[in-house]
């Protein structure tokens, strides 16, 4: 499976952004999706999952309410909608697949990852 995320950029503190993710290689509605973060010097941090239809989602303490992940099975594409964003949501953004059956927030659960995007938020 290869993944490709795109989107990241620089936002003022309160503003939007939105990921994307274009998977190929393997049939994208038998996998679960998610989105990962790193900060500079920091973990890798789970932020959000999403089930093989999109009826089920699952997201980091540090994002609910904020952000949003969805996905389009027709496209091939997952997405991460981000709104009130905060200086501490700097981060390089990673989409990640699993062929496992249920969603988990642990970076080792997922198999397939992609080059990450930069998201800077500005203060």
């Amino acid at each position: 499976v290869q993944l490709q995320a795109s989107g990241g950029g620089l936002v003022q503190a309160g503003g939007s952004l939105r990921l994307s993710c274009a998977a190929s290689g393997r049939t994208f509605s038998s996998l679960i999706m998610g989105w990962f973060r790193q900060a500079t010097g920091k973990e890798r941090e789970f932020v959000a999952a999403i089930s093989w239809r999109g009826g089920s989602t699952y997201y980091g303490d540090s994002v609910k309410g904020r952000f949003t992940i969805s996905r389009n099975n027709a496209k091939n594409t997952v997405y991460l909608q981000m709104n009130s964003l905060k200086p501490e949501d700097t981060a390089v953004y990673y989409c990640a697949a699993s062929i496992a059956t249920m969603m988990k927030a642990g970076p080792l659960n997922y198999d397939y990852w992609g080059k990450g995007t930069q998201v800077t938020v500005s203060s």
